[in-house]
C-alpha cells in the first residue's frame, strides 16, 4: 500500500522561517493573570491529582493556549507559545501553572516507570543508550522520536548554558521524500518494527510491541519513530533480527530528517511553550552542557495530553495507545504504579471534559460524558 496526499502539515524549514502563525505571545497582562491565579489558588498541602481545571481560571491567555494546542494538532504539528510568567514564578508555582494548563487542554497520561504525570526534563544522571533508558533525565543528544502521546506540550523554566537546542521536522514531508527517493523503502516502512518498552511496561502488557513506521486512518497519515527503541528492542528474547531493507530504510529516513531543507531547529527560552502534535512532527535534541548552580540548572516541564478533540488512529497504534478511538483517554506509559488514585484522577479529567474513559485494558471503554 502507498500514501501519497498533500497536507498543511508537509513544512520545510523555508516554510517555518517565512510564516511564523505557529508562534503565539501572551500579553503582559494576561501572563500577570496567571501569577496572580496560581498564587492565590496553588496550596502546597493539595495534591496534583487533587486539582480540577475550574479551581484556576486563566483568562483570556488561555484562548491564545488553547489556539496554539489545536494548529499543533490539526495544522503544522507545532506550535510555540511565548510569555509564560517564569520568571515571575518559582520552580513549584511555574511546575503547577504547566499542570493547570494540561488539565484544560486534556487528560494528562503517564510518561514512564515511575507512572509521573508531569516530567521534569533536566539531567539527572540518566543513561540514553540503555535498555532502560530515557532522554528525558539525560544531557545526550538525542535521536529523532515521537512522545507516547497525541500532544505533548514542554514548558521551559530554565535554558542550558550551551547546547539543548530543540529541533523538529515534518513525518509527513519525510514520507513524501521517501516514497519519492525509494518506494521500495516505503513500502518496508509501512509493515511492523518491533519497539521495546525499556523495562517500563505494566504488567499486563509485554517487553515489546510490534508497529509500522508509518500509517494512515481517515485520509490522515501517522508516524512513529524511535530507533533507540528500535535499537534496545534487538536484544530482547522474542524480537526478529532487522532485515537488511528494515536497517536500509531506518538509515535513510534518519538522513531524511536531519537534512538541512527539514529540520527546523529553536531555541527553547524561559516563559516558552512548546506543542508537538506526535503523529506528524518528530522531535529531537542536542546535547547540552548545564550550569553549576543548581537554581540555574535547565528545567522544563514536560505534560503528556489526550485531548478532548483527537482523532482516530489507525489499528496499528492500538497496542501502544490501547485505543485508536477518537476523543477517548489513551497514550502514555503507565509503567509500575499505575493504581486506583490514578484511575479516579483519569476518569474524573475524562468526565470534566466529555471524554471517554478506559478503565482496563485495551479497547474497554466508559462514556463518561
Amino acid at each position: 500500500m502507498l500514501i501519497d496526499f498533500d497536507t498543511s502539515a508537509a513544512w520545510t524549514v523555508e516554510n517555518m522561517q517565512t510564516d511564523t502563525g505557529w508562534i503565539y505571545y501572551l500579553s503582559d497582562s494576561q501572563a500577570r493573570h496567571m501569577v496572580d491565579v496560581i498564587r492565590e489558588n496553588y496550596s502546597p498541602d493539595r495534591s496534583f491529582f487533587e486539582y480540577a481545571p475550574d479551581d484556576f481560571d486563566l483568562g483570556s491567555g488561555f484562548h491564545t493556549i488553547i489556539s496554539a494546542a489545536k494548529q499543533a494538532y490539526f495544522g503544522r504539528g507545532v506550535t510555540l507559545v511565548k510569555g509564560l510568567p517564569s520568571s515571575e514564578l518559582n520552580e513549584i508555582e511555574y511546575r503547577i501553572l504547566t499542570w493547570v494548563i494540561g488539565l484544560h487542554l486534556g487528560v494528562p497520561r503517564p510518561q514512564g516507570r515511575m507512572t509521573q504525570y508531569i516530567s521534569e526534563v533536566q539531567a539527572a544522571g540518566g543513561i540514553y543508550r540503555h535498555a532502560g533508558g530515557r532522554g528525558y533525565n539525560t544531557n545526550s543528544n538525542l535521536d529523532f522520536h515521537a512522545d507516547g502521546c497525541d500532544l505533548v506540550a514542554l514548558a521551559c523554566f530554565n535554558a542550558a548554558k550551551a547546547g539543548g537546542m530543540s529541533m523538529v521536522s515534518s513525518s509527513i514531508l519525510a514520507w513524501q521524500t521517501l516514497l519519492e527517493e525509494r518506494p521500495d523503502l516505503a513500502e518496508v516502512a509501512l509493515s511492523d518494527f518491533h519497539f521495546s518498552r525499556n523495562q517500563e511496561q505494566a504488567p499486563d502488557e509485554g517487553a515489546f510491541y510490534a508497529q509500522p513506521l508509518f500509517d494512515v486512518e481517515d485520509g490522515r497519515l501517522f508516524a512513529k519513530w524511535n530507533r533507540n527503541r528500535i535499537n534496545t528492542a534487538q536484544q530482547l528474547d522474542g524480537v526478529p533480527r532487522l532485515s537488511e531493507a528494515q536497517i536500509e530504510c531506518i538509515d535513510l529516513l534518519d538522513d531524511i530528517l536531519r537534512r538541512p531543507g527539514a529540520m527546523f531547529s529553536m531555541w527553547l527560552e524561559p516563559g516558552d511553550l512548546q506543542f508537538i502534535n506526535n503523529h506528524i512532527v518528530l522531535h529531537s535534541r542536542t546535547e547540552f552542557e548545564d550550569y553549576q548552580e543548581k537554581d540555574k540548572k535547565r528545567l522544563l516541564y514536560r505534560l503528556w495530553l489526550a485531548p478532548p478533540f483527537s482523532v482516530k488512529l489507525p489499528d496499528s497504534w492500538c497496542d501502544f495507545f490501547r485505543s485508536t478511538q477518537p476523543g477517548v483517554v489513551r497514550g502514555g506509559i503507565r509503567g509500575h504504579n499505575h493504581n486506583d488514585t490514578c484511575k479516579e484522577f483519569e476518569r474524573n479529567q475524562a468526565r470534566h471534559l466529555g471524554m471517554k474513559y478506559i478503565p482496563n485494558g485495551v479497547g474497554i471503554l466508559s462514556n463518561q460524558s
